[in-house]
């Protein structure tokens, strides 16, 4: 069947052999937009008052400067290969592997896309009530996620153009409710804030949300940075559009949150009406709208890709309608914001292990299969790492839960996983399959 109109994007897990359309400000306004969003604000707003504001801006910064790494070295695997980051996984995991880990990225990116959705109605609904006393959430819910799923439809370059001029206006927007803030209220009594403990963040788990933060755009880096023109612009652009958006967003939202307690206001996963009753919730709702249009897409586009990874053969307007509409839906859900802690911690310990293990297979273990024919599944069977990058994974998965739910420690779990689990694998492969492979291809060279 072919797509129905021309309006439809035709994007696939094939390198794009039209050329490269992300540069420099892209891929900068792409990885900035997609992090400036109210779910990185709230992360920010879980840190004050549990942690003195001064530590919580050093641990997001530090963290997030450690945080973007991995980030950035799945999106250059991306930009040399040409494939999207589920595609990626198969030369370590194998068919099977690539497709169960698609279908977990799947479930995770749209329970993220849920959140982002509800978020957005939820300021949207602000706005239109503020100024016309109507409110209707469940409709505002649509119309919001309905945009995403049109700018999903266009595909990966309607997606660049939409980027740009939506993280433009939350940058601006930005500044001005900083500005405000500073303006109406003594931002330095932030620096002389009490610390409380309300919502049980020590600075181990301070350090490992942030981590998790960064670690969670692990699975989509591939998916936008295949697109970029060269290996500089998609490092440099990714680090540093990612690590400044951290430091603004988590930063308003430390602010907002400290000066919210100060001034007897009532705490809120609602930033909209917190900077209400600062006097700034038109402002504060435009942010958070334009929030969702540079994350929200970016969610339903790479669970559309991940989708695809399991189905080769489905056209991508197919899963990209399928998967909004499920969003949607999931958005209603009584109680979803309440759980919004721990989906973070839960998309550390899927997913910190198993690009732990990619990133290993391709910059220390070899990089000769990373190629187009990874897209062949014919040509993937019976890869001896396969067991051992399962194996590595589980363990590391299994550590993460047990430091996560059961006993974390005082350093937080993410980044112990992440080399824990890459050390695992490393010498597996090292150990078991490198003197196999070098057998395998003395035997395959033709006689003379």
């Amino acid at each position: 069947m072919s797509k129905p109109s021309s309006f439809f994007g035709q994007d696939t897990l094939s390198p794009n052999e039209a050329g490269h359309s992300l540069g420099s400000i892209g891929t900068f306004a792409l990885w900035f937009g997609a992090n400036i969003v109210v779910t990185t604000i709230l992360t920010g707003m879980l840190l004050v008052p549990d942690l003195r504001f001064t530590t919580a801006i050093t641990t997001v910064l530090i963290g997030s400067l450690i945080g973007a790494i991995p980030l950035l070295l799945v999106g250059l695997m991306g930009q040399r290969t040409g494939l999207p980051s589920m595609a990626l996984t198969r030369r370590a995991y194998g068919p099977l592997g690539s497709q169960l880990i698609s279908l977990v990225n799947m479930g995770v990116l749209i329970a993220w896309s849920c959140i982002q959705a509800l978020l957005a109605g939820m300021s949207l609904n602000y706005a239109i009530e503020a100024t016309t006393g109507y409110s209707n959430l469940p409709l505002f819910v649509i119309l919001c996620e309905t945009v995403v799923v049109l700018i999903v439809l266009r595909g990966h370059l309607g997606i660049e153009l939409v980027e740009r001029w939506a993280a433009l206006a939350m940058a601006g927007l930005t500044v001005v409710v900083l500005y405000q803030l500073n303006q109406h209220y003594d931002v330095s009594t932030l620096f002389e804030m009490p610390v409380e403990s309300r919502n049980g963040i020590t600075l181990g788990i301070a350090f490992d949300i942030v981590i998790a933060t960064a670690f969670s755009w692990m699975s989509s880096a591939a998916d936008y940075n295949r697109n970029c023109k060269t290996s500089k612009i998609a490092v440099w652009g990714t680090y540093f559009g990612y690590i400044m958006a951290a430091i603004v967003a988590m930063g308003l939202g430390a602010t907002i949150s400290g000066l919210s307690i100060l001034n007897g206001m009532e705490q809120t996963y609602d930033p909209t009406r917190l900077l209400a009753d600062f006097g700034f919730g038109l402002p504060a709702a435009l942010v958070i709208f334009f929030s969702v249009m540079t994350t929200n897409v970016m969610a339903v586009y790479s669970a559309t890709l991940s989708c695809m990874n399991i189905a080769p053969n489905m056209s991508f307007w197919k899963p990209a309608l399928i998967i909004g509409l499920v969003t949607i839906f999931g958005a209603l859900i009584p109680g979803i914001l309440d759980q919004f802690q721990n989906f973070l911690l839960i998309v550390g310990a899927l997913f910190i292990p198993a690009f732990s293990v990619m990133i290993v297979d391709y910059y220390l273990v070899g990089q000769e299969s990373y190629t187009a024919k990874l897209l062949d599944s014919t040509k993937q069977l019976g890869r001896p790492t396969a067991k051992i990058a399962i194996s590595a994974y589980l363990i590391g998965a299994a550590l993460a839960a047990y430091w996560t739910l059961i006993a974390p420690p005082s350093f937080g779990a993410s980044l112990p996983v992440f080399i824990i689990t890459g050390g695992l694998y490393w010498l597996g492969a090292t150990l078991f399959t490198r003197p196999n492979r070098a057998v395998t291809s003395a035997q395959k060279e033709p006689s003379l």
